[in-house]
């Protein structure tokens, strides 16, 4: 993989801070990264913060096991 970002998602918190998901490298190894991002000029440029979660490949399945759940959770809640 290139040493660029891959977004997969965008999820907006507000008008000013939103959750990037995308695969990232660091010193050479993919990551999966889930980064709050803050704009201060109405949306035309987006920053990340310190606040976020890289997540190894080996530790995807578990993620995704846990989404699932949780959407099993919130969906017999409706």
């Amino acid at each position: 993989m290139a040493d660029e970002s891959k977004l997969l998602a965008t999820i907006d918190r507000n008008d000013r801070e939103r959750l990037q998901i995308a695969i990232n490298e660091y010193k050479g190894k993919s990551y999966l990264d889930l980064r709050i991002f803050y704009t201060t000029d109405g949306g035309d440029s987006w920053r990340p913060t310190q606040k976020g979660v890289t997540v190894a490949p080996e530790g995807l399945e578990t993620l995704r096991d846990a989404v699932e759940e949780a959407m099993k959770e919130f969906l017999a809640i409706e």
